[in-house]
């Protein structure tokens, strides 16, 4: 059954995270407007989500309680900004990582929407007060960042404007639980939110091991799929911490030493590049070589990989 006419989310940009977005609004029982500015865009957006949808289903991966083609009845396709707006509660920007590009949007919804529709962005590193900067329903508006692929990976980072009304924090991060998705609150914005921040710095360290011939690429990245990573993708570090020992307090008493002994040791910010960016790519290559068919067939089975793991994370109790 499809939702009331109200129930309307409006998708700006129709690449890959556009599509995504537009898929999981749908599982929700939510219209979906996909809006791009021209028509063979959004023709072959819909068309990719009706392969992807029929694959799910066929798999047993659709998310949702509704069947692939009750799901795609309720996207459509649009590229009429303006109509597209009127009755939405929610607008999510998914144009090119581009600062002016979103602004331009942004200022273009700003002259057209009501006072209760949340304007929100996917980008993963631009700070809301740089995109929302002068719009007249800053309060109604922040950045979601996901995590790519969205439909497989559901954290989503909600980061407010300092302008933010707290309200419409609380209304993504409903939303955004009841399409499944796992929001967490960012408390306030800071360059690369908290997920990136974390890559990064794990991406420093390795590349430093590798550079300093520590470790191989391949031993590395073997000690995070087949170490942290398999801990990682059911608790964080700090539940970690807490549990490596006799809770918090006992883990720092008896690691902190340690632990500040061996940070004092980190290098300075490589530059990823020289030789051993040459080194890496070259280890890369040879076990997924760079060019489009092995790369695409490589990202198919990651998402696999990531579909039985999402399966067997929603069957595990969560306590």
């Amino acid at each position: 059954m499809a939702s009331p006419a109200a129930d309307v989310v409006v998708i700006v940009g129709s690449g890959l995270i556009g599509r995504s977005w537009a898929m999981l609004f749908a599982s929700g029982g939510f219209r979906v407007k996909l809006c791009d500015i021209e028509q063979q865009q959004v023709t072959d957006a819909l068309e990719n989500i009706r392969k992807e949808m029929t694959f799910l289903e066929q798999s047993g991966s659709l998310k949702g309680s509704l069947g692939a083609q009750d799901q795609l009845s309720l996207i459509s396709g649009c590229l009429n900004i303006q109509e597209a707006v009127e009755g939405a509660l929610h607008i999510q920007e998914c144009v090119p990582e581009n600062l002016e590009l979103k602004k331009k949007i942004f200022a273009q919804l700003d002259q057209i929407i009501d006072d209760q529709v949340v304007l929100s962005s996917s980008t993963s590193c631009l700070l809301p007060s740089q995109l929302f900067a002068g719009l007249a329903h800053v309060q109604q508006c922040l950045v979601a960042h996901p995590v790519n692929p969205p439909y497989y990976v559901p954290l989503v980072e909600l980061v407010p404007h300092p302008e933010t009304a707290p309200a419409t924090v609380d209304r993504t991060h409903a939303l955004m639980r009841k399409i499944g998705q796992s929001p967490v609150r960012v408390l306030k914005e800071m360059d690369g939110f908290v997920l990136n921040r974390l890559q990064y710095a794990v991406i420093s360290e390795a590349w430093r091991l590798v550079e300093e011939g520590i470790v191989s690429p391949s031993d590395l990245d073997l000690v995070m799929s087949d170490g942290l990573g398999m801990r990682y993708a059911f608790i964080g570090p700090l539940e970690t911490m807490h549990l490596n020992a006799e809770g918090m307090l006992s883990y720092c008493d008896r690691y902190s030493e340690g632990m500040k002994r061996v940070l004092k040791t980190f290098g300075p910010i490589p530059e990823f590049s020289g030789a051993t960016v040459e080194k890496v790519n070259q280890a890369m290559c040879l076990k997924v070589p760079a060019d489009p068919e092995h790369l695409a067939a490589r990202r198919r089975w990651r998402d696999e990989c990531l579909q039985r793991l999402a399966k067997l994370k929603r069957q595990m109790p969560s306590q």
